[in-house]
């Protein structure tokens, strides 16, 4: 029996989310569900499953953007990670930004992998599926409990 996959994407620009939705879906593995919020105040509340997501599938993975408004991706990940319900969710951090300061701070955080978007279709397709293929093929993931 296949396990269902859930992906929380965590992104406040819509082209990019356009993009890596529909890198996503172009994948040969198959996604139950992709639900997207635009800020980190939002992704708390969805892990959380505060008003409005009790409902929601715990992701099986959350791909994250470290710049966003209201409370940004680094702040998201130190609250995850330091959540014993929530920490062992991967999370994915997939930026546009190359800074060194923002791979060592992610890493640091306990961010399970660092990805930077390409900024075209056919790339960002190439490593969504690098990275879906590893997460959901090669990596036994935790339980949903």
């Amino acid at each position: 029996m296949s396990k269902s996959i859930n992906i929380l994407l965590v992104d406040d620009n819509k082209d990019d989310v356009d993009l890596t939705r529909e890198a996503l879906t172009a994948s040969k593995i198959h996604i139950d569900n992709i639900d997207v919020v635009a800020d980190g105040v939002d992704a708390l509340a969805y892990l959380k499953k505060q008003e409005p997501y009790q409902n929601v599938p715990r992701p099986s993975v959350v791909f994250l953007d470290l710049n966003m408004p209201r409370k940004d991706g680094r702040e998201v990940l130190a609250e995850l990670k330091d959540d014993p319900v929530l920490r062992t969710i991967p999370i994915v951090v997939l930026t546009t930004s190359d800074d060194e300061e923002d791979v060592l701070k992610s890493y640091q955080l306990h961010a399970n992998c660092y990805v930077r978007k390409p900024v075209d279709l056919a790339g960002l397709i190439k490593v969504v599926n690098t990275v879906q293929d590893f997460w959901f093929t090669v990596v036994e993931l935790p339980p949903h409990k």
